[in-house]
């Protein structure tokens, strides 16, 4: 069933059976949002709700949410800027953008602006369901994994890479990336010499349900070596492999915690 204006359908949520997770609806249709919201709301999910951009970013700014469902069109502030603005601030509460629009253009500019999946409308509940499943379980997982050996922080030369504070260092240099170049680096740093396809990094990377989506990987690997290269044109540390995608290379030694 696709979502429409009837707010009495709901599914069953069998949300991960965690803490109580603070979810926000960030959409100015009001239909949907109490779709949403019904189908959300249960003895393990607590749901606010936003009608504007402006009133969205200033509760989302807070930083006490688990998820953000956030709609790309809305009054005052866009889904975009409000995306961005909340990566800028390095908020990396997970985004699930809602968008009308088909365009492709428009579904890769949320990914790339740091959203962590996308749902197009009109779309059906048990499918935005699983999605809001799949970005909790994948954060909670991260969130209650050890502190391993292979979550320590990785060093190749001068690139430091530290996923505890998601920081990246080039030397003595503190190098900004967003949360999927960092994502997406550390996916790389991880698996030295292993080349990927660019589907199998959207797969990693991104998540589900991005097929189609390859070239969102590419303007990820430019800006990625525009920030850690010192030619991009001549990478040392991500490699294009012809053909088949790309590899990180360089010599890696693992480094106790800072």
């Amino acid at each position: 069933m696709l979502i429409s204006a009837n707010p009495q359908y709901t599914v069953p949520v069998a949300l991960p059976a965690v803490m109580t997770k603070n979810i926000l609806v960030i959409e100015d249709n009001s239909d949907i949002a109490r779709l949403v919201m019904v189908n959300l709301r249960g003895k393990q999910m607590h749901v606010d709700h936003a009608a504007d951009g402006t009133a969205g970013l200033d509760m989302a700014l807070t930083g006490q949410y688990h998820l953000v469902i956030l709609d790309l069109m809305l009054p005052k502030i866009d889904g975009l800027d409000i995306c961005r603005t909340l990566r800028n601030k390095m908020i990396y509460t997970p985004v699930l953008m809602l968008t009308a629009r088909t365009s492709e253009l428009d579904r890769v500019l949320g990914l790339e602006v740091g959203a962590d999946d996308y749902l197009t409308k009109p779309f059906s509940v048990p499918e935005l369901v699983a999605r809001v499943n799949a970005i909790l379980r994948r954060t909670d997982q991260y969130q209650s994994s050890p502190d391993t050996l292979e979550d320590s922080p990785l060093q190749f030369g001068e690139l430091r890479v530290d996923p505890d504070k998601r920081q990246v260092l080039l030397g003595d240099k503190y190098i900004e990336l967003t949360v999927k170049e960092f994502d997406l680096l550390w996916h790389f740093a991880s698996n030295p010499g292993r080349v990927f396809t660019r589907g199998q990094l959207l797969d990693s990377v991104w998540g589900y349900g991005h097929a189609g989506y390859e070239h969102t990987v590419n303007s990820h690997i430019n800006r990625l070596r525009a920030k850690i290269e010192a030619d991009p044109a001549k990478p040392r540390y991500v490699i294009t492999v012809w053909g088949v995608g790309y590899k990180f290379s360089g010599n890696e030694s693992r480094q106790g915690a800072t």
